[in-house]
């Protein structure tokens, strides 16, 4: 399963519009880093980010551990349309 699909699957139960939600990977400038965005409609962007960013640092989390394993680092930002 590659970062993109898994991220996907996390975040889709919490999203209310589930048709407006992507998640992509774009190039990153440090060979070493995986660069992933969500993006959703502002409502949900506020609940994935969640209070002082508790979900979204939950979120890092979980997705850090899939890729210690190629000994990167993984940044996932939010994007509202």
């Amino acid at each position: 399963m590659n970062l993109e699909q898994a991220l996907l699957e996390l975040v889709q139960p919490l999203v209310a519009d589930k048709t407006s939600l992507s998640v992509k990977e774009m190039a990153s400038l440090d060979e070493n880093e995986i660069l992933l965005y969500v993006y959703a409609k502002s409502e949900d962007v506020a609940r994935l980010i969640g209070r002082q960013g508790s979900m979204a640092t939950a979120l890092r989390n979980v997705m850090a551990i899939a890729t210690r394993v190629q000994n990167k680092r993984i940044s996932i930002k939010f994007e509202s349309y």
